[in-house]
């Protein structure tokens, strides 16, 4: 029976999929890596466990769709927008100029233009997969190089459309250029269609979704909005993918992502896997055995090619070779769609079986490469900057006493502003040009320019400066910023925002004063203000958060605390305190004497002050009657209190 064979046949991917993740996982290496090597040994062109490369293939896809899709519902919409200006050229230069300087690669080897013009499509394309993943994995989404990546992977994925519409031109074949534009337009017209449905519509049907509370159906649901977002993107000649990815981008400004991310998690992770271990069954090593000098020399030209055109866009826009190698690294591989246009030039003739051999061979071993270059390209970059010289602080000036916040993002222009009411000096530094000028422009003193390097914080007085703010969500560019901080100002005040708590302990050894971890400062914000529910002294819920910052919040990390325990704040509940309850139109004290009310034998508490009209009536005799817009001060215990604010608030009709 041919389907139990299929059914072999995945069983032995799963396994494989389990063991790789398991294996690699323990050994500190990418995954990734794993998928595409257990590929080509399982694969027909290994031991030949699996020979259905196609119906594997199938499912793979399936995978790309959900993994893009849970991606995109992962990241912001809002902060996606904010990257536009620099980073949408980037991403359309980088395309341009990979191609053309292929071409004029192909060309100096005696390659008709067309051929090197479809070899440029080939390389001109990076993984949208492997990429975002990645930056998932660090913690690097956020970040500007995160942010920009997205906004040119987005660029890349849409420049597939127009690509397989050429293909035929380059051929030769005959084409209908009416037909090329009919598909851009149409193609336009989907994403929109994508873009209104899951903004407008999608939002009305996940309500009377989730009103059924069936979780069965919602995720059912979901996978519906997934598959077939990605299906209606395809009838329209753009990429499953893409469509995917777009639509839990705009799904991602819903209150119910994280409930949709949580719950396909699971299908994300196994299918994502199966994707990688199919790419590696495309590989033949035999040939890669026959010449492996060429096949180096060719792998060596592309990466050089990809990242040499980054580095020289980047130094052009954002003038910071630390961005350049960065996204340059992160793209020198070559990417799944770029396996759709090989196809497509193979059916035109543009490609022959030799040079697809090589094709998928550079590509596939880029890919097996791209999570090693994507971790070294940080350490690279802040070499090369070491590289042109130990900056040392000059000699001058030092009075100031000003703020500079890196980073202006939510933070900081939050930070700016209580600044500016208080009259407190600050200067705003950062790294992304469109972001600069926007604040420039509403007269905030913001310099661009990236913090990581030395000389780029002195120019913005950081000799004469009193605290550092870093506020930016890349972890590596952090930790960065307070080690040369701390080394250039050694009595500096540096106060650093970060959103992962493994980097705190890092932040304080590499030179900070103060690390705010954000989820964190949330759980302390509940906590101090579930105790205050419970009448705790202020002074003393205070005292608890100064101890569990000062500790850098080892409470909350289960690291026990050297100083009060917060368990003994439980012979604090049954202590006596005072508390004010507000006399309400509607209360039953209204009108009413002290000695009617009965207060202190229905509830325990003794009434200290009455304040009305600004004026304190101290120990109010029995006789006292109370009005609405009374302030009673009341002596009492935690559970006393409680019943007289019970006795004394407004009674509930029906």
């Amino acid at each position: 029976m041919p389907e139990l064979s299929f059914l072999k046949e995945l069983l032995i991917v799963l396994a494989v999929t389990i063991s790789i993740v398991f294996l690699f996982q323990r050994l500190g290496l990418p995954a990734i890596v794993g998928f595409l090597l257990a590929g080509v040994v399982i694969g027909p062109h290994g031991l030949k466990l699996v020979s259905d490369v196609a119906a594997v293939d199938t499912i793979a896809n399936i995978g790309v769709v959900i993994l893009l899709f849970t991606i995109g519902l992962e990241m912001s919409l809002a902060e996606i927008a904010s990257v536009r200006g620099y980073a949408v050229w980037a991403g359309v230069l980088q395309i341009v100029l990979t191609i053309a300087v292929v071409a004029l690669l192909c060309a100096s080897f005696g390659l008709a233009l067309p051929i090197g013009l479809f070899y440029g499509f080939l390389v001109a394309n990076s993984s949208t997969v492997v990429i975002l993943k990645i930056l998932s994995d660090r913690g690097e989404s956020d970040a500007l190089h995160g942010r920009i990546a997205t906004a040119m992977l987005v660029i890349q994925d849409l420049s597939i459309v127009p690509m397989m519409l050429l293909i035929p031109a380059l051929s030769g074949s005959a084409i209908a250029y009416t037909a090329v534009i009919w598909r851009l337009v149409t193609a336009v017209v989907a994403l929109f269609l994508i873009i209104a449905g899951a903004r407008f519509l999608l939002p009305y049907l996940l309500h009377h979704v989730l009103l059924l509370k069936n979780r069965e159906l919602f995720i059912l649901f979901i996978l519906f909005v997934c598959l077939g977002t990605a299906w209606l993107s395809s009838e329209f000649g753009i990429s499953l993918a893409l469509g995917a990815f777009i639509a839990g981008l705009l799904v991602s400004e819903s209150e119910y992502s994280h409930q949709m991310v949580a719950d396909l998690l699971p299908l994300r992770d196994c299918f994502s896997g199966i994707f990688f271990i199919s790419v590696g069954m495309l590989l033949d090593l035999s040939y890669a055995w026959a010449a492996p000098a060429f096949y180096l020399a060719a792998l060596v030209a592309m990466l050089a090619v990809k990242a040499g055109v980054v580095l020289a866009i980047f130094g052009l826009l954002y003038r910071s070779p630390r961005l350049g190698w960065i996204i340059g690294l992160s793209f020198a591989h070559m990417g799944e769609f770029s396996f759709v246009l090989a196809q497509a030039g193979r059916q035109q003739g543009l490609l022959i079986h030799d040079d697809q051999q090589t094709f998928l061979t550079v590509s596939i071993v880029s890919l097996m490469a791209a999570p090693f270059l994507i971790a070294w390209s940080h350490r690279l970059g802040f070499g090369v900057e070491g590289a042109l010289g130990e900056y040392a602080p000059p000699e001058g000036k030092t009075a100031g006493g000003h703020v500079i916040i890196v980073g202006y993002g939510l933070n900081g222009q939050n930070l700016a502003r209580v600044l500016k009411e208080v009259g407190i000096a600050y200067k705003i530094l950062d790294m992304d040009p469109t972001v600069a000028r926007a604040a420039l422009s509403t007269g905030e003193p913001v310099f661009f320019g990236d913090a990581t390097r030395p000389e780029i914080l002195y120019r913005i007085g950081l000799a004469g400066a009193r605290v550092l703010v870093v506020a930016v969500s890349d972890p590596v560019a952090t930790a960065r910023i307070v080690a040369q901080a701390r080394r250039l100002r050694p009595e500096l005040s540096i106060i650093v925002r970060t959103r992962y708590v493994a980097e705190i302990d890092r932040l304080y050894r590499l030179g900070a004063d103060q690390v705010i971890p954000e989820e964190f400062e949330t759980s302390v914000e509940i906590f101090s203000r579930v105790l205050r529910e419970y009448h705790l002294p202020r002074n003393l819920v205070s005292l608890q958060v100064d101890l569990i910052r000062k500790e850098h919040y080892g409470a909350l990390r289960g690291l026990r605390l050297e100083g009060k325990r917060l368990d003994e704040l439980s012979q604090y509940l049954a202590g006596t305190t005072t508390d004010t309850v507000l006399i309400l139109d509607g209360s039953p004290a209204v009108g009413k004497s002290l000695e009617e009310i009965r207060l202190r034998s229905e509830s325990g508490v003794t009434v200290i002050a009455v304040v009305r009209d600004g004026q304190s009536i101290h120990n109010p005799p029995a006789e006292f009657c109370l009005a609405a817009g009374d302030v009673m001060v009341l002596l009492g215990s935690h559970k006393d209190l409680d019943q007289a604010t019970e006795i004394l608030s407004p009674r509930e009709h029906d």
